[in-house]
């Protein structure tokens, strides 16, 4: 026995019996209300144990076989009767069939007496019958009984008499034991009726409880599932934030934010049409950039603009606030389009940058009444992306733009620079050869030289086999982006046949060398400037330290001639009248 499990109460008989006697007892599967298949048990019990007595005294008794066997048909075919859905008529062939038969024996004058077929007979009927019968139905019986059982004298074979003593107390027991069993039944019915009527509330009042919890229930989890819903979709709306604002960040071209922010609106929130419009320059026109439906392409086809103020886009640019039309049918402000005949609501949102309107993200759908709170709060966020994303796409264009400038006034700047140097040089290269270094008088002048200049790129030639075309690479010095020099590298084998890493190792020796010349070139601008500050700070010294005009003078001459280099140093006064 295990801890959940309680004593075991022994069965008062063997489990066979139990199952037997309920097996015997059963009603009919047909009657299902309670009341019914109680009557229709205890009509089953009673004829079954009515049977078996009746059938033990036949068998003690056989010489009195005669009445027990009719009692013994009578209960048999009444508990046949009551295991079938006729219920009713084997405790009617019961009760009147036993009651009948005491009056029969006193017809026939079978029975020994008008007391022996009384009280063997009839009060075993009504008894019996007080248990199967309802209320009514048994006061019929009894009624008839007792009308029966006072006109015996009148029709009975057996000697009975009005005068007899004994009549008056048979029948007058017989009918007070029916009639306190018509009261016990009265009573018994008011206080089932009673009884079932209090089972019946509380069944109703069970079942209300039962109808409210599972109302509520089915409330709560209706509220639960839409609970769980919107946070799914929550959830998905900002997963869907998340993923179009990574895919828009990576995105650095106007040209492709545009298609890509009504592509992937649409298809993560499946809406009829995207469209993303610029507002002009002059602020009079709101300008269609992009459009994923097939009517947005025919509108960028012909350049599709909208005036400020006109439409639900024009409103959202003109005023920088965003505007829905849940019905397009009845909101004055919608612009029926002609290439958009299936809209049924709109929203715009507007884009800005620093506070200005700059564009508007125009959403339409199929359904009216499409956009709820959480819709425009997923699609405003949307809207704050596209315009940061088309923020930042105009600061790096403009960034773009800045640096190739600053790179071309460099660039140039770099370029004048080393052709001064270039032009005021006095050695034009220099030569390698046999571990010997020479300085180059005139200009190299060679097919490869020239084009490497000329390309910027690597040029190479190949050699003949005589030794006046020997094979050679000629690689550009360049300094962001300008050439400033080659170096000429020619190959003392006739079969030489350049490598691509011998080109990288002379590539790699050129920029450096670019950057060397560079460095040199800049340490002496700085030494040169050097030098022109310490002189004009020595020269501000001397002269500050003059105190007449005539020194101040013959000193600024003398530093002006110092620092120029024997130049002639004229200082003259310009008169009022003069000028």
């Amino acid at each position: 026995m295990t801890m959940n499990e309680g004593p075991k109460t022994p069965l008062p008989y063997p489990n066979w019996l139990s199952h037997a006697w309920q097996f015997l007892s059963q009603p009919h599967p047909s009657i299902q209300k309670i009341g019914q298949r109680r009557r229709a048990q205890l009509s089953a019990m009673i004829s079954l144990i009515l049977t078996g007595l009746f059938l033990m005294a036949l068998l003690f008794r056989p010489s009195s076989y005669s009445p027990f066997l009719v009692l013994l048909i009578i209960t048999g075919i009444s508990f046949a009767l009551s295991r079938t859905r006729y219920y009713r008529a084997g405790s009617y062939f019961f009760s009147y069939g036993v009651t009948s038969l005491a009056y029969i024996s006193l017809v026939l004058g079978t029975a020994s007496s008008f007391e022996a077929a009384i009280t063997t007979y009839a009060h075993t009927a009504i008894i019996g019958a007080s248990i199967i019968l309802s209320l009514r139905e048994f006061m019929v019986l009894v009624i008839l009984a007792s009308i029966a059982t006072f006109a015996a004298p009148v029709y009975s074979n057996v000697p009975i008499s009005y005068q007899d003593a004994d009549f008056f107390r048979i029948a007058g027991t017989f009918a007070a034991i029916g009639f306190i069993l018509v009261g016990a039944n009265i009573f018994r019915s008011r206080v089932e009726k009673e009884r079932m009527q209090a089972s019946e509330d509380l069944n109703r009042q069970l079942t209300d409880i039962k109808a409210n919890l599972e109302k509520r229930v089915e409330d709560r989890t209706a509220e639960l599932d839409e609970a769980n819903r919107q946070t799914s979709r929550r959830a998905l709306q900002l997963q869907t934030i998340t993923e179009l604002s990574e895919s828009i960040a990576q995105l650095k071209d106007l040209n492709e934010i545009f298609p890509a922010v009504t592509r992937l609106i649409s298809e993560r929130f499946g809406f009829y049409h995207v469209g993303v419009f610029l507002v002009d320059r002059d602020r009079e026109f709101a300008i269609l950039q992009a459009a994923n439906s097939d009517g947005g392409k025919r509108m960028l086809e012909r350049s599709h603009r909208l005036r400020l103020g006109t439409g639900v886009v024009g409103f959202a640019a003109q005023t920088g606030q965003p505007r829905i039309a849940l019905d397009v049918g009845t909101d004055s402000v919608f612009f029926d389009n002609p290439d958009l005949p299936e809209t049924r609501s709109e929203v715009a949102l507007p884009l800005k940058s620093r506070g200005l309107t700059i564009g508007v993200l125009d959403v339409q759908s199929t359904w009216a009444g499409a956009f709820s709170n959480e819709d425009l709060q997923v699609l405003t966020a949307l809207a704050n992306q596209v315009s940061i994303a088309l923020e930042n796409a105009r600061l790096l264009t403009e960034a773009r733009a800045a640096l190739v400038q600053v790179q071309e006034v460099y660039n140039e700047f770099t370029r004048a620079e080393w052709s001064r140097i270039v032009s005021r040089a006095e050695r034009r290269g220099f030569r390698y050869q046999a571990g010997h270094t020479q300085i180059l008088e005139k200009t190299l002048k060679s097919n490869e030289v020239a084009s490497a200049v000329k390309s910027g790129n690597v040029v190479t030639s190949q050699s003949n086999g005589s030794e006046e075309k020997r094979a050679s690479v000629a690689v550009p010095v360049k300094l962001r982006g300008e050439v400033i020099g080659v170096l000429h590298i020619e190959s003392n084998d006739p079969h030489k046949n350049w490598h691509e890493d011998e080109i990288s190792l002379v590539q790699a020796v050129a920029e450096r060398a670019a950057f060397a010349m560079e460095n040199a070139r800049l340490f002496q601008d700085a030494r040169r400037r050097a030098a022109k500050e310490r002189l004009i700070s020595e020269a501000t010294a001397h002269i500050s330290s003059a105190l007449s005009i005539e020194n101040i003078l013959h000193t600024t001459a003398e530093e002006l001639e110092r620092a120029l280099g024997g130049s002639e140093i004229l200082i003259k006064f310009q008169s009022k009248e003069q000028s």
